[in-house]
């Protein structure tokens, strides 16, 4: 076989030169840098299954049994920690009791949902998160922060900060939560950009961990700037709920009107969400608070009995005093604290203000902490401090909230029906 001339390159010689040189790129695009490049490689392993997790998740039987799953595992759990306090019997008598204000509440809250029109299933969801899962962790936070606080401040100084400060901060949020959880997108698709690292790991799949040499340059799509009264650019990527939809229908380029604002139903909505969820948080509090209280009384009368003292009615005046004081003069406590939470979210999620948007939320979040550190605070105060902050604030409060409540109803059954979310 004759050698090819002195002046061209062998064939073995053109192919080791074009497969050390790496590909061009074509204009309009860019490849990702070496280090992001690296990590996405390390995450194609396990692409398959974040795929298989997320395909089960899909499905809405599944994701609600987990869910329902993990609310009984929590309502097991603030069982046991509650009758580890109260004892059976206590834990009983609390039950009962605790149960006497909640239809007064619930149906005060059905009446609202009239307006709002939440579907059975979030109230459900809400009330037994409340119930199982916030009491839980705000039990066990509280227990934390209690003896950290105690340790490093003093017991005065530490259980004030606690009653008053970690307190409402830890229960708040815990409820608020309730609310965060509808909102995430579990029925939807990931969606990636394509001017985003995760666009090679969209594109490779599992099939492509272990292919070697650069990886393939991604086209650059410029960032479209949001027009000045558009929706936030968080919405897009939360569950569309059809209680919190926007004030205008908007399709794709449209743009929100700047000064569009919450239809009376978004608000009842979050104003109902918020205080379903603060409603099974007050049953469990009431329960442990009314159970350790029947313990305490039936112990004294147990000593008084055993000094050779008769028993009398008086006898239970710690559980009687508890059950008026939390269970006939403030049934609604809770659920004010959480509504504010509730009404700053749905402010947020369906007002057109984008200040009003980026600050509904946490000044609602704000509202109930500070309102329910003012509501714990007053307990130390005596009768008279008590009785002062339960007619200057609380009662004011829970009024304007009512005003609130009968203004959406009133004004929602005077609009026309608005039409159906676009497929």
């Amino acid at each position: 076989m004759s050698r090819p001339p002195s002046g061209s390159p062998s064939p073995s010689t053109t192919a080791r030169t074009a497969a050390d040189e790496p590909p061009a790129t074509p204009a309009g695009t860019r490849t990702i840098p070496g280090p992001r490049a690296g990590a996405v490689r390390r995450l194609l392993p396990h692409w398959a299954r974040l795929e298989a997790l997320h395909r089960s998740l899909h499905y809405p039987a599944l994701s609600s049994s987990l869910a329902a799953f993990a609310l009984a595992g929590s309502g097991v759990l603030i069982l046991h920690l509650v009758q580890r306090q109260t004892g059976t019997t206590g834990l009983l008598v609390g039950l009962g009791l605790a149960l006497l204000p909640l239809p007064f509440v619930l149906g005060s809250l059905a009446w609202l949902n009239q307006t709002a029109r939440v579907p059975l299933r979030h109230t459900l969801f809400c009330l037994a998160w409340g119930a199982c899962a916030a009491t839980t962790v705000a039990l066990l936070a509280n227990g934390w922060a209690s003896d950290f606080l105690v340790a490093h401040q003093g017991s005065s100084r530490g259980e004030t900060l606690g009653a008053e400060v970690a307190t409402p901060l830890i229960e708040e949020l815990c409820k608020g939560a309730a609310i965060l959880l509808l909102l995430l997108p579990v029925r939807r698709r990931p969606s990636c950009r394509q001017d985003h690292s995760c666009a090679l790991l969209a594109e490779a799949g599992p099939e492509g961990s272990h292919t070697a040499g650069p990886p393939a340059p991604v086209p650059a799509v410029p960032r479209p700037r949001r027009p000045r009264g558009a929706l936030p650019r968080i919405r897009p990527h939360l569950r569309p709920l059809p209680y919190f939809r926007p004030p205008v229908l908007l399709a794709p380029g449209d743009r929100a009107h700047p000064r569009a604002r919450s239809s009376p139903r978004t608000l009842a909505a979050g104003l109902v969400l918020g205080a379903i969820t603060a409603c099974g948080f007050a049953f469990t509090e009431n329960a442990l608070y009314l159970g350790r209280a029947f313990t305490d009384d039936q112990q004294s009368r147990l000593d008084s009995i055993g000094l050779g003292e008769p028993p009398t009615l008086r006898d239970f005046d710690s559980t009687v005093h508890t059950f008026v004081l939390r269970a006939l003069l403030s049934p609604f406590a809770h659920p004010l604290f959480t509504a504010l939470t509730g009404l700053g979210v749905a402010i947020t999620l369906t007002t057109g203000r984008r200040w009003l948007s980026r600050l509904a939320a946490p000044v609602g979040l704000a509202a109930a902490i500070g309102l329910h550190g003012v509501w714990n605070g007053a307990a130390g105060l005596g009768t008279d401090g008590f009785l002062l902050i339960y007619g200057l604030v609380m009662v004011p409060a829970f009024a304007a909230l009512v005003c609130l409540a009968v203004w959406a109803r009133a004004r929602r059954a005077r609009q026309p029906a608005r039409p159906p979310l676009p497929e």
